[in-house]
């Protein structure tokens, strides 16, 4: 049912898509609209781990550590390649996964959360990580949020098509109308990133499952999710980019009150319930 919603929440990205830039340049702005998403999914697709663990200070792990052994048996459990793991020195407690494929895919955990749970706890969250890698969200929540950024960008053109008079479109009405190009502009990312943020929480309920059966019991990651999402609102993640949020297990901007209004995470309280009533499956 969530791979179902999951491709359906796509298919309204496409489209928002095409709509814009139908309205900007008809036939030639939809190629244009397609070309543009199709060469910003490339680029993330081969260098959105590095951007992101750049961008967070990300430092790989010895192998001798007790982080690494612990990622590299659950890894075995899953059936899934050994990801490279790295910590970042945060102290907000929190994880991630990135990477293009599970051959290529990384984890990284910040040194607040080695500090707050128990290694109960930590198996819990390194298994919902690993779950990302195993349903390829890693994989679907970038093209989700290199669409949604090229949604953005196009909307951009059309209020300035708007602006200075009409679209160029090569349909034979001669143009579109400026006042829907002003509509299109003001709806049509909210709208986006609207999706963005439903596929990312679909996702959060699947990795979820993954983690509780390879950790063991639900009980390991519904515990750590209590103490994140305490942590997380009283320690702020300063660096922390609200194009990334989705990536983590917690949202880093649990701090701000912005956060609940557009959250690309389920409510804590939610997850846990699901997890704890796995119990009893």
């Amino acid at each position: 049912m969530n791979t179902l919603k999951t491709f359906f929440l796509m298919g309204i990205l496409t489209f928002i898509l095409l709509v814009i830039g139908n309205a900007i340049g008809g036939h030639n702005g939809v190629v244009i609209a397609l070309i543009m998403a199709g060469i910003m999914n490339f680029i993330s697709y081969w260098f959105s781990d590095k951007i992101v663990l750049s961008m967070y200070g990300a430092q790989p792990v010895d192998k001798d550590t007790h982080l690494y052994q612990l990622v590299e048996k659950l890894a075995k459990t899953s059936n899934l390649p050994m990801p490279k793991v790295y910590i970042i020195n945060e102290q907000q407690p929190n994880a991630f996964a990135t990477g293009r494929n599970p051959k290529n895919a990384a984890v990284a955990v910040t040194r607040g959360l080695m500090e707050l749970v128990d290694d109960y706890e930590l198996s819990g969250v390194i298994g919902h990580e690993l779950g990302h890698v195993h349903n390829k969200d890693i994989l679907i929540s970038t093209v989700a949020a290199t669409m949604a950024g090229a949604i953005a960008f196009l909307a951009n053109m059309a209020k300035w098509a708007a602006i200075f008079g009409g679209s160029n479109r090569d349909d034979e009405d001669g143009g579109s109308n400026p006042i829907a190009l002003i509509g299109i502009a003001i709806f049509a990312p909210i709208a986006a990133m609207l999706v963005q943020m439903a596929i990312s929480r679909t996702r959060e309920y699947k990795a979820d499952r993954f983690g509780a059966k390879v950790s063991g019991n639900p009980q390991y990651l519904a515990n750590a999710l209590r103490k994140l999402d305490m942590y997380s609102k009283r320690i702020p993640m300063y660096n922390a980019a609200p194009a990334t949020e989705n990536m983590f297990i917690v949202s880093p901007l649990a701090g701000s009150k912005m956060a609940n209004l557009f959250s690309t995470h389920p409510s804590t309280e939610d997850r846990i319930r699901k997890l704890e009533e796995m119990k009893y499956e």
